[in-house]
């Protein structure tokens, strides 16, 4: 009887594997395995039931709630938390100059929806980039700001943005 292959994958660039013990159990959160096993804190643990999104990553470039995926599911992956952005992404810059981040527990969530809708639609409209974070709440700053940040870094990224009104 031959064995399956051993779940593996990679988290910003790092391989985790169950065959060498960075991945305890295929059962563990992918949000528990980033911040406690990789040590990287951007990633926040909000509702911890997939709905608030402070929590997202991308998982093969797709958005995901990492509260809600357990490592099992991620054999093959390429998985991006906040960490994983390049340091001169667009979208840090912009957040900062429109005043978009308050508290930041919902800022790394909202950055990575962001991405990923600058990633698949580098022209969006505001109504556009109101949709991509409609599954990201914040308490503080009533998404006006953030909703222009990622207008600014679609600019800033040579795109034609829909304009904050």
């Amino acid at each position: 009887m031959s064995e399956g292959p051993v779940l593996s994958f990679t988290l910003n660039g790092r391989v985790f594997s169950a065959a060498d013990g960075t991945v305890p159990s295929p059962a563990m959160r992918l949000l528990d395995l980033i911040r406690l096993h990789a040590g990287q804190t951007g990633t926040k643990e909000g509702c911890g039931e997939g709905e608030c999104g402070a929590c997202a990553v991308l998982v093969d470039g797709e958005l995901a709630n990492s509260c809600l995926v357990p490592v099992g599911q991620l054999h093959g992956c390429t998985v991006t938390s906040i960490e994983g952005l390049p340091r001169n992404d667009p979208l840090v810059a912009a957040f900062a100059r429109a005043g978009a981040a308050q508290c930041g527990i919902c800022t790394p969530g909202m950055v990575m929806a962001a991405r990923a809708l600058l990633d698949r639609d580098p022209h969006p409209t505001l109504e556009a980039v109101r949709e991509a974070l409609a599954g990201n709440l914040c308490r503080c700053t009533g998404y006006v700001r953030i909703h222009a940040a990622v207008l600014d870094a679609a600019a800033g990224e040579g795109t034609a943005g829909g304009g904050a009104s």
